[in-house]
Parts: C-alpha cells; structure tokens; sequence
C-alpha cells in the first residue's frame, strides 16, 4: 500500500516538474534539418530544458545542459501517433525509457556530442545494449531529491552539488538520463568522464619505476548530462557549422 501510494506521489511530482516553462531557457533552438543531417548512430544529443526539473538539474550542475538522449538512427524503428519515426532513446520521468522521433526535441538548443574510434562491432554492442532497456522504469526517488533543491537559492554548497544529483539513485533497474546513457558507453569501455588515478610500479624490462595511468568507472549515479560536454573523450558538433557557415553571408540589421 506504501509502495502505491509513493508510485503515484512520485508520479504527480514528475508531472509537475515537467512542466515547461519556455522563459527558463537561454539558448537558441536548433534547426531540426541541419541537426537530423547532422546526427549519427552513437551520437549523445544534450538538451537545455526549460521545466522546473530542468531547472534543478542546470543549477546543480552550473551547466546549460540538463537532458540527453541517444541517437539509434533508422534502424530503431516504428513511429509515433503523427507518423514520425522514432529516431532516439531517452529516460523520461513519466514514461521511463522511451523512443523519441528528432522532432520532439525541436523546441530546445542542443548539443551533439560524438564518441570517436568506436569499430563497427563496438557501436553495435552499444546500440544493443541501450535498446535492450526499452521499457525501464524513471528513478523516481530521483525526482524527489532534485524536487529538494527548486528553492531559488538552494543553500548547497558548490562542492556537494553533484552528489546531490546522486541521492535517490541507487536503484540499478531504475534509469535516469545521463546514467542510461554513461552505463551503455561503460558497457564497450568507452570513457565518459572516468577517474584517472597514476599508480608507480616497477618495470621489468627498463629496470624503473614507472607510473601508469590507471581508469576508473564512476557511479553511474553520478554522471550529469554535462559530463558528455566536458568529456575528453566526445567531439562537440554543431550543425551550423557542420554545414558550411559563413559569417560573410550574414546580413546584419
């Protein structure tokens, strides 16, 4: 009965902070053509969000970003109600992990952020392996942890404020955004954002110590959508540029 009753606590809690709120958002929307010319298998597509949830989570982060989703492309496959095929795979608070068609995300700035070197077998196992959570369920705990931090001026320090991100996900058959996404780029060994530690040992060969760069997988909890932002190991595309932008066209007012 407890279980009920937090289930739908939760769930009217993640409808009311999905609310958008169009004025929260700072950047400019992305043109949908050039983006879906743009966009590849394996890409992470960012989003800034404009709902309250969103909110929480670009303060919490002091980043634009505060949603992902990945790009399967084509062979995803179906379509939603208006005919339009489904492209991408998000987690979202109401109905967990889903298919998207490209033009839902139309309405927000974006960033594509692209992994680099993976071999056609790796992409692959990738793409299996986010497609194979079709169906999971959102965290909801998480959305009662980030519901904590909507006060203007959440009296956070900036040290802990990831951690905050982290509070109610502990659950690993439960999804969030960027946790969907980070444990499938873990599942080929392709880094996101590890912990790098430098270990000294002695090599047998040159008869010296050595230090050697050792990585580490991060909670899973703990990625954000900015970490594929900041990561080393993404390229940043944009589609303006991508299709041959030339600021001598421009035509000034």
């Amino acid at each position: 009965m407890l279980h009920r009753l937090l289930h739908a606590l939760g769930q009217a809690l993640a409808r009311y902070l999905s609310r958008p709120r169009p004025s929260a958002q700072n950047g400019v929307p992305t043109d949908r053509r050039a983006l879906a010319q743009c966009l590849r298998p394996g890409d992470v597509l960012l989003m800034e969000g404009s709902s309250r949830v969103s909110s929480a989570i670009k303060y919490l982060t002091q980043s634009t970003w505060s949603h992902a989703a990945f790009y399967v492309g084509p062979q995803l496959g179906g379509e939603d109600a208006q005919g339009r095929p489904y492209l991408l795979i998000e987690a979202d608070m109401l109905q967990g992990v889903c298919k998207r068609p490209l033009e839902h995300y139309q309405t927000y700035p974006t960033r594509i952020c692209r992994p680099t070197g993976l071999s056609a077998t790796e992409l692959q196992n990738l793409l299996d392996e986010i497609t194979g959570k079709l169906g999971e369920q959102y965290d909801l705990k998480n959305v009662f942890d980030l519901a904590r931090y909507l006060l203007p001026n959440p009296p956070v320090p900036a040290r802990w404020r990831r951690q905050m991100i982290a509070l109610g996900s502990g659950d690993p058959t439960r999804a969030i955004c960027s946790s969907l996404i980070a444990e499938a780029f873990q599942s080929v060994h392709y880094p996101v954002l590890p912990v790098i530690t430098k270990e000294r040992h002695e090599d047998p060969v040159r008869h010296q110590a050595v230090r050697e760069e050792i990585f580490h997988i991060r909670d899973r909890s703990l990625y954000a959508p900015r970490d594929f932002d900041v990561s080393p190991y993404f390229d940043i595309v944009k589609p303006t540029l991508a299709q041959g932008f030339d600021f001598h066209h421009i035509r000034w007012g």
